[in-house]
């Protein structure tokens, strides 16, 4: 099961949304906005900035972060915007 990282919390209070764990198997996070869940995001099998941050530290967690946003510069649904606001 995926552990919401502070990262990722602290973002999600940023945006004005609420988070929890995701009901769905291969999904990290399903994101709420007033009350009313919107998108489940990020895929499990994943690692994201918050678990780079704590696991390898600030200089990989930056350096993936980078890469990530170059791989997903063409995402242009509510998930994508939602994974990349939330978890990098």
């Amino acid at each position: 099961m995926y552990t919401i990282t502070s990262h990722t919390k602290e973002r999600a209070k940023q945006a004005g949304l609420a988070i929890k764990p995701s009901t769905k198997p291969n999904k990290k996070l399903d994101v709420y906005a007033n009350g009313e869940l919107v998108a489940s995001v990020g895929d499990r099998s994943y690692s994201d900035y918050g678990t780079y941050l704590k696991e390898k530290g600030k200089d990989v967690a930056d350096e993936r972060r980078r890469l990530y946003h170059i791989r997903h510069k063409n995402n242009k649904g509510l998930e994508g915007t939602l994974a990349k606001i939330l978890l990098w």
